[in-house]
């Protein structure tokens, strides 16, 4: 693979504006008329959300068309596949198209404001650690990076570079985690010591994942218009095999987090925020129906983890349990429910518990529904500012254009957020009780796992070794 030159360019001073996209057509992109630049880097799945996301304004109520945002434009698109960057093109015609984000930014990092990442999780470090390098701002996909190393470079990056940084986990901009927190802070849910959240998944059936019949997958052709190489990235080599992609990656540990490290940037965002959880001491499974043959490569059937948080200042220990793969906490009488739901998450409180489904934006106290109907009527008092619309779109827009303060899920809080996520991804993997020294970023008592910290990349992909000096 040819090697992109990295240009090391200084930031101009002041933030460059950063907005919703708009179809590159309707509008003229100068640095005086507050119009910020867009390139996207993985154009379908989540690009294709977020993409839509970011260059809607609003929606007619009587049309449902969308309205755009008259102060973004999308100027790059780059995608591995010819096949789908072809498609989303006919949506920007005026956008640059690329297949290599290095090629692109060579070529046009005095035209591109932000860069949005969207690509598997194995290529997020990198694609975002390339567009910080020269001064953009960046809004990455969660989870935010596959390793923890990873996690830290980023945060340092980030205070480095100077720009405006967003992880993107949408119910981190809804009121629903701020009602959770003012709760907590107030003390309406007393102290908590125990947290119990679920998840359904991982679905083998659906197309997210899928159990190869053996590892690594038999070799495959590679479809037409995929550059399997530039997809790998710094991934090791290993043949193409459709069990991979689209989507399906995200079940093999090497290229993806499984089903916790997808989730738990939103399903325990909100006691991670509340409680200052900040890295488990220790992770230990509980429950682990395996994959034959290859238990370190795919994706756990059904999985229940504990994770231990010390005292963090006058907060008292935490334990918290993650159970996914159909699994559930055992049902309470006091949770005054007849059944859970697919996805949830409890804070059991001392004085008063709270349940969110998977994701914060629907946080409720745990009371009878009259008394939760007056408890809302009467409110509360709000300590948090909301975001306008509770949209993380135009959070990170504003932010960047000055119009708006710096998110709420910037990398320093989302690289926390997703380490804790990634030491369980490391028990749940290996099966083994996970002893954290988050201070110095190792596993004690396994310590041939520290190999997994920092993850080998291929030669032309290593970033950030500069930060660590």
């Amino acid at each position: 693979m040819k090697n992109i030159s990295r240009r090391n360019f200084l930031r101009t001073s002041g933030a460059v504006a950063a907005g919703a996209i708009v179809l590159p057509n309707l509008v003229s992109c100068t640095k005086k008329n507050g119009i910020v630049n867009l390139a996207i880097v993985g154009v379908g799945g989540r690009g294709s959300g977020n993409w839509k996301g970011l260059i809607t304004e609003s929606y007619n109520k009587q049309t449902k068309e969308r309205v755009l945002n008259p102060n973004v434009r999308v100027v790059a698109l780059c995608d591995v596949d010819a096949n789908i960057l072809a498609g989303v093109s006919k949506t920007f015609p005026e956008a640059k198209t690329f297949k290599d984000f290095r090629v692109m930014l060579d070529n046009m990092h005095k035209d591109i404001d932000a860069v949005i990442v969207s690509t598997p999780d194995h290529t997020h470090f990198a694609v975002t650690m390339a567009a910080m390098e020269l001064g953009k701002h960046v809004y990455v996909e969660k989870p935010l990076a596959h390793n923890i190393w990873q996690l830290r470079t980023l945060v340092k990056a980030a205070k480095h570079y100077g720009v405006i940084n967003q992880l993107g986990n949408q119910g981190h901009a809804s009121d629903g985690i701020r009602n959770v927190k003012e709760w907590y802070d107030s003390g309406i849910l007393g102290e908590v010591k125990e947290v119990h959240a679920w998840f359904n998944g991982p679905d083998f059936k659906g197309n997210y994942f899928v159990k190869p019949d053996a590892y690594p997958p038999t070799s495959q052709p590679v479809p037409e218009g995929l550059d399997w190489d530039l997809w790998l990235g710094p991934a090791k080599e290993r043949p193409f095999n459709k069990c991979y992609v689209p989507r399906r990656w995200r079940g093999f540990y090497e290229l993806g987090n499984a089903e916790l490290g997808d989730w738990a940037c939103h399903t325990l965002d909100a006691p991670y925020w509340s409680l200052e959880l900040g890295s488990p001491n220790v992770v230990e499974p509980i429950l682990s129906v395996r994959n034959e043959g290859m238990p370190d490569k795919i994706v756990t059937d059904s999985s229940v983890l504990k994770f231990e948080f010390g005292q963090r200042g006058n907060k008292a220990p935490v334990t918290l349990n993650w159970y996914e793969g159909g699994e559930k906490p055992e049902n309470r009488p006091e949770w005054l429910t007849k059944e859970l739901g697919g996805n949830g998450m409890i804070m059991v409180g001392e004085k008063m518990s709270v349940m969110t489904g998977g994701r914060p934006n629907d946080a409720r106290l745990i009371m009878p529904k009259e008394e939760w109907q007056a408890f809302k009527k009467k409110g509360w008092e709000q300590s948090i500012p909301r975001i306008p619309e509770q949209n993380q779109y135009k959070e990170f827009i504003n932010a960047i254009r000055g119009e708006g303060p710096m998110p709420g899920s910037t990398f320093e809080y989302g690289a926390g957020l997703t380490e804790m996520a990634l030491v369980g991804v490391m028990a749940q993997r290996f099966d083994k009780r996970i002893e954290f020294d988050a201070k110095n970023m190792k596993v004690t008592n396994h310590p041939e796992l520290n190999a997994y910290i920092k993850e080998p990349v291929r030669k032309g992909w290593a970033y950030g070794e500069n930060l660590w000096g």
